[in-house]
């Protein structure tokens, strides 16, 4: 294996990987923070919904198995 040809890859990857950075649309803070917030609202919301589910199916199972 050429090292010289590895390290110039490695090299070639972490250039590609800076221009595509200074591609990217970063948000702004008061964007970050909004979606931060929808995040975490979704989080509690799907967490809130998977704890209803489990609650029924749980009384379910004491129902017709215990």
């Amino acid at each position: 294996m050429d090292k010289k040809g590895t390290f110039n890859k490695i090299r070639s990857f972490f250039r590609e990987v800076g221009e595509e950075t200074r591609k990217v649309s970063w948000p702004n803070k008061k964007e970050a923070y909004k979606y931060t917030i929808i995040v975490i609202g979704t989080s509690v919301a799907v967490a809130f919904l998977l704890g209803v589910f489990d609650y029924a199916i749980i009384g379910l199972l004491r129902k017709f198995v215990f």
